[in-house]
């Protein structure tokens, strides 16, 4: 039996504005994942000129490079410029995903090569946000709902410049890992507002001892050989995300399970020895992403199955 006509309109109408509410937060993910990768390299250029003031190692071709984004740094202006030739972008430079494609990867003023870097970060900016409408666990029906989702997707731009940072230089910024735990902070307040009798105070601290408390035990019986203090750091706002000690253990377990997949060609194929490092931050974001987006619906059909067994 077909569905009465106003049921099949109001379905219609629903896969229309999803479509529209799903292609909006496709460009509003390219724009920020534009901005994420900009923040990078300041952030990047901070470091190494910090390095450099207080006699740390660094590298000075990647001082040279990043040399007009210092100077931008101490200046505040807020302007993008090519890191090769320092020329100021214009409007036409600066079009997520397009200017890119549209220029060959190459800047329009020197020619120099610019890199998959940047259209990595828009798309895949754009992918997570896209996915956080869809797959979101907490609803959109009213202002508290929606403060919740937008304080989301600002966390997802912090994390999407960790992730970036981690993977390129093995290092996750003090002044990012903070901002997060702040934000952190207020998500999880919002969801107590938003969303009443959710939040377990005592469980999202055991999401952050098993994310934060595990590594900062290897680091400190590795001395920092095995994990960095700022895997640590990540921790403690991944597990406030969260909120419950049973998705905190999942992202975990699926952060390591997608880094032996990724790590294990490169095992194989002798790229990789016992001493390699490897970024383990974007592990953890990713595995954080799918416990939070289905760990519930999963969560509650392995305890259906457990029970079945007893």
């Amino acid at each position: 039996m077909r569905a009465p006509l106003g049921a099949r309109i109001l379905c219609g109408i629903i896969k229309v504005m999803n479509i529209l509410y799903s292609a909006l937060m496709a460009l509003v993910g390219v724009v920020m994942g534009s901005f994420a990768g900009a923040q990078v390299w300041r952030l990047r250029a901070h470091q190494v000129a910090y390095d450099k003031k207080h006699k740390e190692p660094y590298d000075k071709h990647e001082y040279a490079k990043l040399k007009p984004l210092m100077a931008q740094y101490r200046h505040k202006p807020d302007r993008s410029q090519c890191l090769s030739c320092g020329h100021t972008l214009g409007f036409l430079d600066l079009i997520p995903l397009f200017s890119w494609a549209a220029q060959g990867g190459r800047c329009r003023y020197c020619g120099a090569r610019i890199g998959a870097f940047e259209p990595a970060m828009e798309l895949g900016v754009a992918i997570v946000f896209v996915a956080s409408y869809l797959f979101w666990p907490f609803g959109l029906v009213n202002a508290a709902h929606i403060a919740l989702f937008v304080t989301w997707l600002v966390i997802m731009v912090v994390l999407a410049i960790l992730a970036a940072y981690d993977i390129k230089w093995q290092l996750l910024p003090d002044s990012m890992n903070i901002t997060l735990i702040a934000l952190s902070v207020v998500f999880i307040g919002l969801r107590a507002l938003a969303l009443p009798g959710t939040v377990d105070v005592i469980s999202a601290l055991g999401a952050v001892a098993i994310l934060a408390g595990l590594y900062a035990a290897i680091y400190v019986l590795s001395k920092g050989a095995w994990i960095g203090l700022g895997d640590v750091k990540l921790g403690v706002g991944l597990g406030l995300i969260l909120g419950d000690w049973r998705l905190g253990f999942l992202a975990l377990f699926l952060a390591n399970l997608i880094g032996t997949f990724v790590a294990l060609p490169g095992v194989l194929l002798s790229r990789l020895s016992g001493g390699s490092r490897i970024a383990f931050g974007p592990f953890l974001i990713a595995g954080t992403l799918l416990s939070l987006w289905w760990g519930a619906p999963f969560i509650s059909w392995l305890f259906s199955k457990s029970l079945l067994l007893f």
